[in-house]
């Protein structure tokens, strides 16, 4: 079954992040050549419905995505969602070029089982003809995308469960190409420079190495702002809404910077450098021009200033929206405290206008 990771209709549509931990809804509109957040909220999830990425409660994951599309104030019923990078199978492959995009459909169903090592039965695909193959006249290139069934409807039930409509069902990295070539005028250095985009999670920490724009690597480390939240329970003897609380507002002991939040920091860098050497490890390449930080652990005071230093590479927190106009409904000094937590998020609302 094809399925609309690559569907290019344009129809607004919400932007729903499904991570581990929250719930986050975006809604953007596009006038006179300008983006506008119309509306967002975020919504944190009870422990244990999403577990690394993986859906283990349908209706009760469904609850709180209608949760967050009440407090987000939207009327848009339409949906974008993703699956993770690494639940996804991308190959690039040829097809002679005087077939149709129908053709080139079935074609690719018969050849299906010679990239995908999962039964064909069950897994979802879909396709985009990229044009002309460089080193074939008569053949073209054919990105044919696949992921299990199972993950693609998890997320498109508990959609519709919650009351919406499951358009796009997306791949993280693709949301994220679209968030840095959105903010390519703002980036230190060139888009076609080698730029390092690194999401932390509440629960992973997401590399995603970027080349002229697309996304060639990605890896997921099991490391996120949970443990800082765990740190501060254990120690100050809170409870985990409590140091969650207490870890975005403050009010915790002198000896919190110094014990433990200095730890975390170079704990997190110490990750992200990691990743960095895994990445240089596998490929030809052995530097990254820029680094941007994302996602809603990134916000912590000096650690772009930090990552700078120990990496060497430029590094700066991500701001989707500094380009855009905003809702007069929308706290703005909020919204700048929540975009680097709305990456993905942004990203799937950007599908609104492709």
């Amino acid at each position: 079954m094809l399925f609309s990771f690559l569907n290019k209709k344009a129809k607004s549509k919400l932007g729903i992040d499904i991570s581990s931990s929250a719930i986050k809804v975006l809604e953007l509109s596009f006038h006179q050549g300008v983006y506008r957040v119309e509306n967002y909220a975020i919504e944190a999830l009870p422990p244990g419905l999403v577990v690394e990425k993986n859906i283990t409660d349908t209706e009760g994951l469904a609850n709180v995505i209608q949760q967050a599309v009440k407090k987000s104030g939207t009327t848009l019923k339409n949906a974008a969602v993703a699956v993770a990078s690494s639940s996804v199978i991308t190959r690039v492959i040829q097809q002679d070029a005087s077939l149709s995009e129908d053709e080139i459909e079935i074609q690719i169903r018969l050849e299906a089982e010679q990239y995908i090592p999962y039964p064909i039965d069950e897994v979802k695909i879909d396709f985009v003809v990229r044009g002309a193959s460089e080193d074939q006249s008569d053949r073209v290139d054919v990105l044919l995308v696949a992921c299990r069934s199972e993950l693609v409807d998890l997320r498109s039930d508990a959609l519709i469960i919650a009351g919406l409509v499951p358009q796009v069902i997306d791949v993280e990295s693709y949301a994220v190409e679209r968030v840095v070539d959105l903010m390519a005028s703002s980036l230190s250095g060139s888009v076609n420079q080698m730029i390092a985009l690194v999401d932390v999670g509440a629960n992973t920490t997401t590399l995603y190495i970027l080349l002229e724009g697309s996304v060639i690597y990605s890896i997921e480390q099991t490391f996120g702002g949970r443990q800082l939240t765990d740190e501060i329970q254990r120690r100050y003897g809170l409870s985990f809404e409590e140091s969650g609380f207490a870890k975005k507002r403050g009010g915790l002991p002198e000896d919190y910077e110094s014990e433990v939040l200095a730890p975390f920091k170079e704990a997190l860098v110490q990750q992200i450098i990691r990743s960095l050497q895994f990445f240089f490890s596998s490929s030809q390449y052995n530097h990254v021009d820029s680094i941007i930080l994302a996602g809603g652990s990134s916000v912590i005071p000096g650690l772009p200033g930090m990552v700078q230093d120990k990496v060497g590479a430029i590094t700066q927190l991500v701001d989707p929206f500094m380009d855009m106009t905003i809702g007069s409904s929308i706290n703005a000094e909020q919204l700048r405290e929540d975009a680097p937590a709305l990456v993905i998020a942004c990203g799937l609302a950007l599908r609104s206008f492709e």
